[in-house]
């Protein structure tokens, strides 16, 4: 049948000469051929110079996915496997580090592997296809992954929304015939936790925030902290291991702060010591204000509130909302450590929303740190779009 051509639009090769691996249906002009999803199509100019080798995704806006701006490299299994040694290769440092078995081994594009995300959890691989060209590859990537670790277990977590704007439904369950455990027990920086890797958030735990725990639990000592948003707990072992006064952990989730309990026992701290409030974060800092609560660290790490692009408006207002209410719920010289994981709030957006709550709340802050996603959450160059996690430590 020959190779199918995407022609791109007058002026619209200067991304994909940047190496930026993402094709929009407004950059085409036309497609030569008839590409099956997640087919290898070949990029063209519209001077014809040939460009890159993509995925073809017919269903997204991002219409084609870069796999390679070589043209003498064969899109094929070998290429595949190569990628994922590689990419597994260079977290070589978590590899070899005894008190860390649950990080990232893949992130996608930073990874040179677009819509592939595999977490490692101890013995158990956990998965997720978020594109179509990456499902076409989809027995060739668990193949490669069992030769370049070594390990059985793999748990497929493809139950993203985004797969249905790739025409894909979702997929749950293990590759294989043994299913996981309820719970597998990880060890972060020493740290002992349980993970439900079957039906726990993202692929089970929240893998980008390791290094910014580290650095919070060292702000803790003495401190009277609240932890909002807080899921299983791993901000509030980490504060208490810290030197915390006390930690109050909030979620509307019953069953994440059950698991948060086990975590703080696993640890070796009383979680009869500890506050535990379950209900909307929203409305349990509204009554924290109205009866004077008062803090010394707050940590806001909310999930994302804006998905697509379209919703950053509504997102920032709800940033905006929290930031303020943790702001007046601080003791003068308190700390406020507060998240963004929305990909579409940029940096300079999350610090103007947090300056504007703090000026709304009448207190003064000073930005101490910033924080960003853990070293195995690359960020490639020529994909900035890869920096979602951003973070700020600001006293007041």
């Amino acid at each position: 049948m020959g190779i199918k051509r995407l022609i791109l639009k007058p002026g619209r090769e200067k991304s994909v000469l940047q190496k930026h691996p993402w094709i929009y249906s407004g950059a085409i002009e036309k497609v030569e051929g008839k590409p099956e999803p997640g087919e290898t199509v070949a990029i063209y100019s519209s001077q014809g110079q040939w460009l890159a080798w993509a995925g073809y995704s017919p269903r997204s806006s991002i219409r084609a996915r870069i796999w390679s701006w070589d043209v003498n490299e064969a899109i094929r299994p070998e290429f595949f496997e190569g990628r994922i040694a590689k990419a597994i290769s260079r977290r070589w440092h978590l590899q070899n580090d005894s008190s860390t078995t649950a990080y990232r081994l893949i992130h996608a594009e930073s990874d040179g592997l677009p819509g592939l995300i595999v977490d490692r959890y101890r013995d158990w691989l956990v998965v997720q296809i978020l594109t179509v060209t990456m499902e076409v590859w989809r027995d060739v990537i668990f193949k490669s992954l069992r030769q370049s670790t070594g390990f059985d277990h793999i748990y497929e977590r493809s139950d993203v929304e985004v797969r249905s704007l790739e025409g894909l439904t979702s997929r749950v369950g293990p590759c294989g015939e043994t299913l996981p455990p309820p719970v597998v027990e990880i060890q972060e920086n020493g740290h002992r936790f349980w993970v439900d890797i079957q039906h726990g958030q993202k692929t089970g735990f929240y893998l980008d925030q390791r290094e910014n725990r580290r650095i919070v639990g060292h702000l803790a000592a003495g401190k009277e902290v609240l932890n909002a948003f807080c899921y299983t707990g791993a901000f509030s072992v980490y504060t208490l291991a810290g030197g915390a006064k006390s930690v109050c952990s909030i979620d509307v989730s019953g069953e994440a702060l059950r698991l948060a309990q086990e975590n703080l026992k696993l640890n070796g701290f009383d979680p009869e010591q500890h506050e535990w409030v379950e209900g909307d974060v929203f409305q349990v800092l509204r009554h924290f204000r109205d009866v004077g609560r008062k803090f010394d660290l707050i940590i806001l790490d909310p999930p994302k509130f804006a998905p697509a692009t379209a919703q950053i408006a509504r997102a920032a207002r709800g940033y905006k909302d929290i930031n303020w209410l943790a702001f007046r719920l601080l003791r003068p010289g308190g700390l406020l450590v507060t998240f963004s994981c929305s990909g579409g709030v940029t940096p300079e957006l999350f610090q103007k929303i947090v300056a504007d709550a703090a000026l709304d709340a009448g207190v003064e802050g000073r930005i101490l740190m910033r924080l960003y996603q853990a070293s195995d959450h690359p960020v490639a160059l020529n994909f900035p779009e890869g920096l979602y996690l951003k973070g700020l430590v600001v006293e007041i």
